[in-house]
């Protein structure tokens, strides 16, 4: 057993996949080219979130996340310490605050759109396992956050998600469908627990805290 998916034997060298299934030497190096490759992508993401845990002025954090691939509008922060799985999906439009330790996944597209106020440790995903998959394999829906949202601190929003104009999605919740615009949701799951009474929105959320 040379390794994990190597193996010498007296007919010579067997290679396999992580499922067992046996692997010709072409495929074998195919995927060992692409495993290298997300080795640089691994590295890419743990340097990007160096920089967003340990440098406290977005304004320099700001250029790293653009050159990462990150769209983000005129006036939008991104607080210290949030993650991504693939920033190249994720646009975030102008004036718009994601608060500290957030999490946007990238995978699959992530549109948030302007004037949205993202609280701390908030988790979005647009991509996840397929339960019913024999090989556990991975779907990916995109997710679009509506102009003015408030999500709460803790909420998750899973794949294939959108939240409507003006909604808002309380601390803790657990959003696992589309919420319509100016509705209050809460709970796990996600339910709508009430209606937002504003409809005309022009307030702007202002300038970030200068060392988050």
């Amino acid at each position: 057993m040379y390794s994990e998916n190597i193996r010498i034997t007296k007919k010579g060298i067997i290679f396999t996949d992580k499922h067992g299934n046996k692997l010709s030497i072409m495929s074998a190096f195919q995927r060992a080219g692409v495993r290298m490759l997300n080795w640089w992508f691994d590295f890419r993401l743990f340097l990007l979130h160096m920089f967003s845990s340990r440098v406290p002025f977005f304004s320099i954090r700001k250029i790293v996340f653009k050159f990462a691939g990150i769209k983000i509008g005129k006036g939008s922060t991104i607080y210290m310490g949030a993650k991504f799985f693939e920033p190249r999906g994720v646009i975030i439009g102008e004036d718009t605050m994601i608060g500290d330790r957030a999490f946007l996944d990238g995978r699959g597209r992530l549109k948030i759109g302007s004037h949205v106020d993202i609280a701390s440790e908030v988790m979005i995903y647009n991509s996840e396992h397929n339960i019913n998959d024999p090989l556990f394999g991975a779907t990916s829906e995109d997710v679009e956050i509506g102009d003015y949202v408030f999500i709460g601190p803790r909420a998750i929003i899973l794949p294939g998600v959108k939240v409507g104009k003006g909604a808002i999605v309380g601390a803790g919740a657990v959003v696992t469908k589309d919420v319509a615009p100016y509705k209050i949701v809460g709970g796990v799951p996600a339910k709508e627990i009430g209606e937002r009474k504003l409809r005309n929105f022009n307030y702007k959320l202002g300038r970030a805290r200068l060392f988050q």
